[in-house]
């Protein structure tokens, strides 16, 4: 359990390092996410973006449970 939290913890601090280069992604504009402006009313709905980033979790987890 230590070693999970402690995973998490650099991941984490890493991510919050490298933020500056991965605010410049395109994440969260891609095409297929749902975005509804109207005058008094925004939604906003990141489908494309959910979808790649499971998609991206979820090959990070199995190679390291290896």
């Amino acid at each position: 359990m230590a070693k999970n939290f402690i995973i998490i913890g650099i991941l984490l601090v890493v991510i919050g390092l490298l933020w500056p280069v991965l605010s410049k992604l395109p994440l969260g504009r891609l095409p297929g996410d749902i975005v509804i402006r109207r005058e008094n009313f925004s939604f906003y709905f990141p489908l494309t973006t959910s979808i790649l980033i499971s998609l991206l979790l979820s090959l990070f987890f199995w190679f390291f449970r290896k």
